[in-house]
């Protein structure tokens, strides 16, 4: 065979392998984009928006300029937020304002019913109004958006049924005790030792509003749960609204047991009692809640904005800066935050996406089965 007969065949081979990786590449390039493309035909064909790219999401922003939230962290954790938030995004103009307790979103979600709220972008939903504000978040779908990286949110964080909410954080429940009147020995080390005949008649505390036997009842059934705060109101408890007072009174000495305490708020209290009195411990299953549920206005002024304070949030940076403030209200599906390193392990009883929905139910109808009088008290 000549020189040139093998040059050309050599040449004809380099361009055939030139076009089937071209090819390739283009197929490799192109396969992302189609299932973009179906995941916003899907969402769109049921009302949602999804938008394809996070760089036009920053591009809205830039021309939207501002953002107005309502949220229920502490004040001078929103502060470090808004502060890591604005160094990533110095285009944005960020007010906060916290919305905490259930009359504050109470009177927020009859604001919306009735037009207003115009003003704001972002706005928490208690699960007690959960009803109330979902039909007023904007059919963003978060989920896909996370799910295809348009987003950088842990899918888990997404309500999975509506797709519009974001559970920033999240919460457990322990015992409180004060070790200098109650000895390690007799601190229960399960739910049932509550149930104790040494403990019957005012010898711990139960708060009322009893989220902690609402996280019971996703995980353990509403049967157990309703027939375990049946057993607690027969033990004649404390009754107590509230965490910060009835753990001040722990410090001090005049109460030694808490009840369903909330982890976030024991440590905190345990960490100022300079007498080293108040003790922490966590006990299985162990009850835990999503919270710090936060969505965009269906009305926002500032859309893209909104969407980008959801996602620094929820991402590896915005959990950190919440950490150093509220290291126990971190998101559960954060790898590296305090809450998921304590409950590590253990069992878990959640109320979660699935049973959110049931939370004002599980609250009254357990308030109901304490004994107490009213069962609207529990909403209070």
């Amino acid at each position: 065979m000549r020189t040139g007969s093998i040059g050309k065949i050599v040449s004809s081979l380099v361009v055939l392998l030139l076009i089937l990786y071209l090819s390739a590449a283009d197929l490799l390039a192109a396969s992302p984009n189609a299932a973009l493309v179906k995941a916003k035909q899907e969402a769109e064909s049921q009302g949602y928006t999804f938008l394809t790219s996070h760089d036009e999401i920053v591009a809205g922003a830039k021309k939207e300029g501002k953002l107005r939230v309502l949220g229920s962290f502490e004040p001078n954790t929103y502060k470090a937020v808004s502060d890591a938030f604005r160094k990533l995004y110095p285009f944005i103009e960020v007010q906060v304002e916290e919305m905490t307790g259930t009359a504050d979103p109470q009177r927020f979600f009859l604001e919306l019913k009735a037009g207003g709220a115009v003003d704001w972008d972002v706005f928490n939903i208690s699960p007690d109004f959960w009803t109330d504000g979902i039909p007023y978040t904007k059919k963003f779908d978060l989920l896909g958006m996370a799910k295809h990286t348009v987003l950088a949110i842990p899918p888990p964080m997404v309500d999975p049924k509506y797709r519009t909410v974001v559970a920033i954080g999240s919460s457990i429940h322990a015992i409180g005790y004060n070790r200098k009147l109650l000895s390690e020995e007799k601190v229960p080390n399960t739910w049932d030792d509550f149930l104790k005949p040494e403990f019957k008649g005012k010898k711990f505390l139960v708060d009322i509003r009893p989220q902690g036997f609402a996280a019971l009842a996703a995980g353990m059934g509403e049967k157990w749960a309703l027939d375990y705060a049946s057993k607690i109101g027969a033990q004649e408890p404390v009754w107590v609204r509230g965490q910060t007072g009835p753990l001040t009174s722990m410090v001090s000495g005049v109460h030694s047991l808490f009840h369903l305490a909330y982890y976030h708020s024991c440590t905190r209290a345990a960490k100022k009692d300079v007498s080293g009195a108040l003790q922490c411990k966590v006990i299985e299953p162990v009850p835990g809640r999503l919270q710090e549920f936060a969505a965009v206005n269906h009305i926002a002024p500032h859309p893209n904005a909104s969407l980008l304070w959801l996602e620094f949030q929820a991402t590896p940076e915005g959990q950190k800066v919440i950490s150093n403030y509220e290291p126990f209200n971190t998101s559960i599906y954060s790898p590296e935050s305090a809450l998921a390193k304590v409950t590590q392990g253990k069992k878990l009883s959640m109320n979660d996406w699935n049973t959110l929905h049931n939370t004002d139910k599980f609250l009254q109808q357990v308030f109901k089965a304490f004994g107490l009088p009213k069962a609207d008290d529990a909403k209070r």
